[in-house]
């Protein structure tokens, strides 16, 4: 029983630790690339020899080390650092705040106006995109700045 179970694991060993696929680099009239592993598609095409390819999940990663020598930072300047970065991202924050009105009221402002030549709603759509894109992109950064107070990255 015992010789089963280790014929089993041996297979099983050496059927995962390697794959090998045939993969080949084709390149159209318009010297556009493109890769296949079909063979049937790979007519005119140039085999790459890739090697083989490790199919066994790599372990976790270690947590590395400072190198020896590395400048370390005390507590205090380091908790100065962190108040200035505070301070500048709270800045950013304010400033996103401010821009985000201008763009909402840029938005409201050209929303509330109709052109002789937008008789079709898809031109007015077409017209506010760029707008709604602004708003959107302020509402973003405040979003992310807040996660970044807060301390989730």
């Amino acid at each position: 029983m015992t010789r089963d179970y280790l014929a089993l694991s041996l297979m099983f060993t050496l059927l995962a630790g390697t794959a090998h696929a045939d993969i080949w680099e084709c390149v159209d009239g318009s010297g556009n690339k493109r890769f296949t592993n079909i063979r049937s598609e790979s007519k005119g095409c140039r085999m790459l020899d890739v090697g083989p390819t490790n199919t066994v999940p790599a372990g976790k990663p270690q947590a590395k080390a400072a190198p020896t020598g590395f400048p370390r930072v005390d507590g205090e300047t380091q908790k100065l650092r962190d108040n200035e970065r505070r301070k500048i991202l709270e800045h950013e924050l304010a400033n996103e705040q401010r821009l985000l009105g201008q763009a909402r009221n840029e938005l409201a402002e050209q929303d509330s106006m109709r052109l002789g030549s937008e008789r079709n709603y898809q031109r007015v759509l077409d017209r506010l995109e760029p707008y709604k894109r602004k708003v959107k992109l302020h509402e973003d950064n405040i979003a992310n700045l807040r996660r970044e107070l807060a301390g989730g990255r």
